[in-house]
């Protein structure tokens, strides 16, 4: 790699100093960024909470153009550009949860103004309007981030990352920065080959943790074990579970016994979520009990504890979730609770990832009838999805659904995004002419039409976001009289009516097809059902170890093959504990020896079971306790 000047370096570090107020990087980071200023094309192994962000974003304030990031984490994606637009960055985002006129203003912004980061959804990518802009676009990088996605040997595989390479022959002269948190030797390769990289280059940061202490404890009684976390550790914490009910019942047994506790999860309306997360990362409320929806964006440095209350079902999630402990460099713990039950537990889960493939198109099918999409119609568009709400419909168990959901993905049907605020949405069922033929008695029905169409374009052709707010403010109605009316004209077929609200998205890949035509790749399924075990294995082999450090462990998962003892979990330490009470025992032996008689050292040795480097140690302590000293013949007695 090419060593920068130190002119570009000063440059570097103003930026970082500028807008986050940082005097230097971390290690990992500085590599990186080194590499992508040098134009290398690089695949950066970075663990979650190690700035991946700033790897991209600081060279590119540091440079004229636009960086484009691709991710499939849309609330991620909203996130990194709330945050940059509040520095006084310029940041835009296309995502599944926009209109078509939404999404051209973004490119055109990106085309014809000083915009810097341009966050894309992977299923964007080969949209016409995209591609006929981006070779417009003056792009310094191309940032991929959770780029194990693109691998098939990865278990997150989308075939949407694979129109990356496609993008990359419309860029030809522009680097890229690969960023994942999981590859394994496989996956990077793979990660490497897919993206066309000019030559192998892989930056890996350390996944150690020196201030985290890891711990599992086996019992039947996980409540037992949680109070001595709670107890014995001062500082807020996080508890997590498997299912939405078992937080709300733990929380509630936590605050029967006086300890400050809420609970988070997905079934929660967005804007209680966003009120529990506050009090928590306020301080008003000391411990979350959450399923693993609760994660992005937790800004909060100082949790003393992660204790999970049910297994994950891979180390990766373990990783990510439990290293939400001691941001700040303090020592913090994160606890396993393991119960003789959980590994049938995790069977059971594993065996509900993978419906029969009869089962999946039937679900292929059903999603496509609820959603109200003809055969040969849908590609490239997006649906707000109500996976409750559907599965209540179609009687579906919700992990069967979301699992044929993944396997649908997999093979690029559809994919199911993240949960979205969407914004109410309208279209008129009607044309212009016809509407003013319509008989309308209400005044204010007249007046809120009028509104509507002096406010927005494009509501006679196609779903057109609104704010049910602004209506209300420009029409002189409240926001419920503005809903009402709404409602109102949706039941008169005078327009279709999406309210606004917080709910995940289907995007289409491809159009629909006849059910028939659905094909599961059976290598697609049995592979995919290959790595789910190993991951499983891997959790359950972290779990039952009693022998190596946990740390060790988990570092090389991650493929750090030369990873130390960290000496602070409860294995080591009970190494540690072990030894010592073996030292012990050896100065008692010794002293038991030399009750008989004065002795050398080397005679001594020889009556003793042990590494004579342990016993020369033992003799050495002895004599600083001043317990013996060694006469004028070089013999040691004990001192009286």
């Amino acid at each position: 790699m090419n060593h920068l000047n130190s002119n570009t370096q000063d440059h570097l570090l103003a930026v970082l100093d500028k807008y986050w107020g940082y005097k230097e990087f971390r290690p990992g980071q500085k590599a990186v960024i080194d590499a992508v200023v040098s134009r290398h094309d690089t695949l950066a192994l970075m663990p979650t909470g190690g700035g991946k962000s700033l790897t991209y974003q600081v060279p590119t304030l540091a440079t004229d153009g636009l960086c484009i990031v691709i991710t499939p984490l849309i609330a991620l994606m909203k996130d990194q550009v709330d945050r940059l637009r509040q520095m006084g960055i310029a940041a835009t985002a296309i995502h599944s949860g926009m209109s078509y006129s939404q999404i051209d203003i973004a490119l055109d912004n990106c085309v014809y103004g000083d915009m810097k980061f341009l966050y894309i959804a992977p299923e964007r990518l080969a949209t016409e309007s995209f591609r006929m802009r981006v070779q417009r676009m003056n792009v310094m990088l191309l940032a991929v981030d959770e780029a194990h996605c693109i691998s098939q040997w990865g278990y997150d595989f989308r075939p949407s990352y694979l129109r990356i390479k496609e993008v990359r022959k419309l860029l030809p002269d522009v680097p890229i920065l690969a960023l994942t948190a999981s590859a394994t030797k496989l996956v990077a390769e793979d990660i490497m080959r897919q993206l066309n990289f000019e030559r192998p280059n892989i930056i890996r940061s350390s996944f150690a943790r020196p201030n985290l202490s890891f711990a599992v404890r086996h019992t039947d009684d996980k409540n037992e074990q949680l109070f001595r976390v709670i107890n014995n550790v001062e500082g807020s914490g996080i508890i997590y579970m498997r299912s939405r009910e078992g937080c709300e019942q733990l929380a509630e047994v936590l605050r029967q016994q006086g300890v400050s506790a809420s609970y988070y999860h997905a079934g929660l309306p967005h804007a209680e979520r966003t009120l529990r997360q506050e009090e928590w990362t306020s301080g008003k409320v000391r411990i979350m009990v959450a399923t693993n929806a609760f994660g992005m964006g937790i800004d909060k440095a100082d949790v003393r504890f992660v204790v999970h209350y049910s297994m994950c079902d891979s180390l990766e999630n373990y990783y990510q979730e439990a290293g939400r402990a001691g941001r700040d460099g303090r020592r913090s713990y994160a606890v396993l609770l393991v119960a003789s039950d959980d590994n049938q537990k995790i069977v059971k889960h594993f065996e509900a990832e993978f419906p029969p493939l009869d089962d999946i198109k039937s679900i292929y099918e059903k999603i496509c009838n609820y959603l109200q999409v003809p055969i040969g119609d849908g590609i490239y568009s997006s649906f707000v999805f109500n996976i409750h709400e559907f599965c209540i419909r179609e009687r579906l168990f919700g992990g069967k659904v979301r699992a044929a959901l993944k396997l649908l993905q997999q093979n690029g049907y559809m994919t199911l995004t993240e949960e979205l605020e969407n914004p109410a949405k309208i279209l008129f069922c009607v044309s212009r002419d016809d509407l003013y033929k319509i008989r309308i008695d209400r005044q204010d029905l007249d007046h809120i039409i009028r509104t509507i169409l002096r406010m927005y374009n494009g509501v006679f052709t196609e779903f057109r976001a609104i704010s049910e707010l602004d209506i209300a403010a420009t029409s002189g109605y409240t926001v419920e009289k503005v809903k009402e009316l709404l409602k109102r004209m949706w039941q008169m077929r005078i327009i279709r009516y999406i309210p606004s609200n917080t709910s995940p998205m289907i995007f289409f890949d491809e159009e629909r097809l006849p059910t028939k035509d659905i094909y599961i790749s059976p290598d697609t399924y049995l592979h995919r059902k290959q790595l789910i075990s190993e991951r499983f294995e891997n959790m359950i082999i972290y779990a039952s170890n009693q022998a190596e450090c946990r740390s060790v462990i988990i570092q090389r998962y991650f493929g750090d093959c030369e990873a130390q003892p960290c000496g602070i979990c409860d294995i080591c330490l009970a190494k540690r504990k072990h030894l010592k009470d073996s030292n012990n025992q050896l100065l008692d032996v010794v002293m038991e020896i030399l009750r008989k008689e004065p002795l050398s050292a080397r005679e001594i040795a020889r009556q003793v079971k042990a590494d004579p480097q342990l016993v020369a140690e033992a003799i050495d302590k002895l004599k600083d306790k001043n317990k013996i000293s060694a006469t004028s013949d070089g013999k040691l007695t004990i001192i009286e």
